[in-house]
This record gives C-alpha cells, sequence and structure tokens, in this order.
C-alpha cells in the first residue's frame, strides 16, 4: 500500500516550469549567440538545481570564470524575475483536487531543485505548507532528499512514489528504488516508463493500479 507520494514542484504541481526556461532566457540576454545552448542545456537538466547550471554554462558554454559573487548574483536575479510569475502561475489539473481530497490518506513531501528557502517562501505565499510533512529543496540532491524520508519515517520503498517531469527526476526515484510517475504534457511521446500522467486528476486512479501491480507481484 503507498503510504507516502513526494512531489517535484515546478511543473508537477504548478505550472511553472515554462517560467524557468523564460529566466534562463532573460537571464543570458546579453549573449544571444549562446540562447538556443544555454536553454536546451536547462531543459535536458530540467529539475537539476540552478547553481549547477549556471557554473555549467560559464565554464562549458560561455567559456568565462564564475565567481562566487557572480554566482550569488545570478542567483538573486533568476529568483527576481520568477518570484511573482510563480506566485500567479495556475496549479496543475487535478492538483490542488487532489492534495485536498487525500491529505488524510497520505503523507506528502516536496523534494525539489528549488533552493529550499525560495521553494519555502513560495509554497508559504501560496497557501500550501499545511499540506506538506516537509518540504525540501537544493542544495539537497533529490536521491538524498527520497532516502532521508524513506529513512525517517520508516516506509519500505514500495511505499513511497515520486512523481516528477524530469529526467532528474526519474534518475533520483530510481536511484532511492522507488516508483516515478512522470506528469507529461505529451503522453503520446515514445516513452519507456510505465506511469505517465498529463495531470493529476488521474492520480488515484494510477496509484491504485500500481498498487494492485505491487500486490500480484508480492504473492
Amino acid at each position: 500500500m503507498i503510504k507516502a507520494i513526494i512531489f517535484d514542484f515546478d511543473g508537477v504541481l504548478v505550472e511553472s516550469a515554462d517560467i524557468k526556461t523564460e529566466a534562463f532566457k532573460e537571464l543570458f540576454a546579453d549573449y544571444p549567440q549562446k540562447i538556443k545552448e544555454i536553454v536546451n542545456y536547462h531543459l535536458v537538466n530540467a529539475g537539476v538545481s540552478r547553481y549547477v547550471k549556471f557554473r555549467y554554462i560559464y565554464e562549458h558554454i560561455l567559456g568565462k570564470d564564475l565567481s562566487k559573487d557572480k554566482e550569488i548574483e545570478l542567483g538573486r536575479r533568476f529568483s527576481q524575475i520568477v518570484w511573482q510569475k510563480i506566485l500567479e502561475a495556475p496549479f496543475i489539473t487535478g492538483a490542488k483536487e487532489f492534495l485536498d481530497t487525500y491529505k488524510d490518506k497520505y503523507q506528502f513531501f516536496i523534494a525539489s531543485g528549488t533552493p529550499e528557502e525560495e521553494l519555502q517562501n513560495i509554497i508559504n505565499a501560496k497557501r500550501l505548507h499545511s499540506y506538506f510533512k516537509e518540504i525540501h529543496g537544493s542544495p539537497k540532491k533529490k536521491t538524498d532528499i527520497i532516502i532521508y524520508i524513506i529513512d525517517k519515517y520508516g516506509f519500505k520503498n514500495e511505499e513511497v512514489v515520486y512523481i516528477g517531469d524530469a529526467q532528474s527526476d526519474r534518475i533520483a526515484a530510481e536511484e532511492a528504488g522507488i516508483v516515478f510517475i512522470e506528469r507529461r504534457i505529451n503522453l503520446d511521446s515514445k516513452l519507456d516508463y510505465p506511469w505517465k500522467i498529463r495531470d493529476l486528476h488521474i492520480l488515484k486512479e494510477i496509484l491504485e493500479k500500481i498498487e494492485k501491480l505491487t500486490f500480484i507481484r508480492s504473492n
């Protein structure tokens, strides 16, 4: 039986993934010839800490040194660009309803690549904090967050699922040994992962299928 659900945040609970993409475009607008490469790198590594991306972009795309002060400044500007837009972003279809309906059935957690303090502030501002047992962001790694939650609360691996929208989310779930559910707008794409949802209004149905399959395999 599934007891805990760990959510990524952007693109899973709130339609905010594109906001981050636009922020990278704005942040590196002084390098128009590199924007396409920067955005492609960001998209391929969705869910990874923005600071990891800043360091890669400077070293491998711009060919420049990134000082600690500049890194901090980039992070500050990035937060300024996305803050209000994320507060105004709509919930994923079915997300708020799922949280409301099943908050007493499951224990909810967040494991995100957003800096933890900023993530906490966003969730407080959107009045979501009461739904979640714990909220975790970068610089913690998602795999470590999942393992920490499993160990702290004494869950079995089959009692926990992670819902994300990025390759980094899938990798984290697999490394932690739990089921991954992918939120994907285009379900027609040829993906090899079995559990995919366009939005959260069918999440309960997917969870029931996972539980049924787990029961069959254990008997």
